[in-house]
């Protein structure tokens, strides 16, 4: 049987820690961040970790974890 696919976005947004948590990019913070304040800028800095609730789905779109 051929080897799975992984998504192509997947490997463009996530990062997979050595624990297993995934890692990604903060929403809303490409365009429009006049309309936001300081502070929502300020604490989407940087990435966070998913929720545990969507982790499953993503690793189903990268079976063979991410480089």
């Amino acid at each position: 049987m051929p080897k799975m696919k992984t998504k192509s976005g997947v490997k463009k947004r996530f990062k997979i820690t050595a624990s297993g948590k995934i890692k990604h990019g903060v929403a809303g913070k490409r365009h429009r961040l006049i309309s936001h304040n300081a502070k929502y800028i300020r604490q989407n800095r940087g990435t966070s970790v998913l929720a545990v609730a969507d982790t499953a789905r993503v690793h189903a779109w990268a079976p063979y974890g991410l480089k």
